[in-house]
Order: structure tokens, then C-alpha cells, then sequence
């Protein structure tokens, strides 16, 4: 087995970081990734943004909360959110934007760094909130929220492959 493949096989959600900051050169590793994800016809139509500032980061979790209908952190400790968007004229932005996602939480994976897709980036980004959260970073367009990517330091232990479920594959040959 190749080490990507092994790779891709033990990368697990990560739901308790250490407040250990990630350096900024295994980051940048990190998000450069993500920007060589695969996207329809090469549109590269989705963008992220990299969250180390704690009181955004902060607020950024109030936010999702909010939206969950939750008081805790949703997520969970992690030091840096990026967070995936693409643009909404993109007919593959949601494919384009996953797969951004799944780089990302891979790459970190082979950088020793936990992570954790967190959902409700589309509804938050679609408040006045979010809106201006995008305004004052200069990004203009109209985007779609596909997802956070929580970083950071695994707190605890990592876990287990769970087996796979049956019939998971169907070959017509």
C-alpha cells in the first residue's frame, strides 16, 4: 500500500484540539493543497479563508452555533478555521468546494495536524453577518458557503479505521 493510501485510510475527524497554534509554514502547506483540488473545467471557482485571529475565530463559532441551536463550540477548540466558499455562478461549486475540502483535511493529516469538516458555512455566509464578514476582507461576488475546515493539534488520542460497512461497492463488469 502506498502511503497516500494509507494516508486516505487512517485520516479521521478530529472533535478535541490542543490551543497550539499551527505554525504558519505548515498552514500555508496546508491551504496550498486545497488550491490544487480538483474543480469543473478547471474553474477553481472556490475560495478560503484562513481564520487564526481568535476573536473572529471566536465569533465565527457564535455564529454557527447560532445557526445549529447550540451554546458549545462547534468547533471544537480547533486554533484555525479555513473556511471554504465558491462562487455561487459556478454550477460545480459544491463539488469544486468539496474537494477542496477533502485536500485540505488530507494534507493536514500528512502534517500531523487534526481536522474536522464543519458544516453550516452556506447558511452562515448568507447572513448580513457573513456577508459583511466577506465585505471587510475586500471579497466581492456572490459565494456559497461549502464548509470549515477546523485545525489544529489532536488533543487526546487518535482514532481507530472503523470497519466498512457491506456493500459499500457495486462492479459491473
Amino acid at each position: 500500500m502506498t502511503d497516500l493510501l494509507k494516508k486516505i485510510q487512517t485520516r479521521r475527524s478530529i472533535r478535541k484540539f490542543k490551543q497550539d497554534m499551527i505554525p504558519k509554514e505548515i498552514l500555508d502547506q496546508i491551504i496550498t493543497a486545497g488550491t490544487y483540488a480538483a474543480t469543473g473545467m478547471n474553474t477553481q471557482s472556490p475560495i478560503i479563508i484562513a481564520v487564526t485571529n481568535k476573536e473572529m475565530r471566536d465569533k465565527l463559532s457564535v455564529m454557527n452555533a447560532d445557526i445549529m441551536g447550540s451554546k458549545g463550540d462547534p468547533f471544537y477548540g480547533a486554533p484555525v478555521i479555513l473556511i471554504v466558499l465558491a462562487e455561487k455562478s459556478c454550477v460545480n461549486r459544491v463539488y469544486d468546494g468539496s474537494l477542496v475540502m477533502g485536500n485540505l483535511m488530507l494534507a493536514a493529516h500528512e502534517l500531523g495536524i487534526g481536522s474536522c469538516w464543519i458544516h453550516r458555512a452556506k447558511e452562515e455566509f448568507e447572513t448580513e453577518e457573513g456577508l459583511e464578514i466577506l465585505k471587510s476582507l475586500g471579497i466581492t461576488g456572490e459565494y456559497e458557503g461549502i464548509g470549515h475546515c477546523a485545525l489544529g493539534y489532536v488533543d487526546g488520542e487518535y482514532p481507530g479505521i472503523p470497519e466498512r460497512k457491506e456493500n459499500w461497492v457495486y462492479y459491473v463488469e
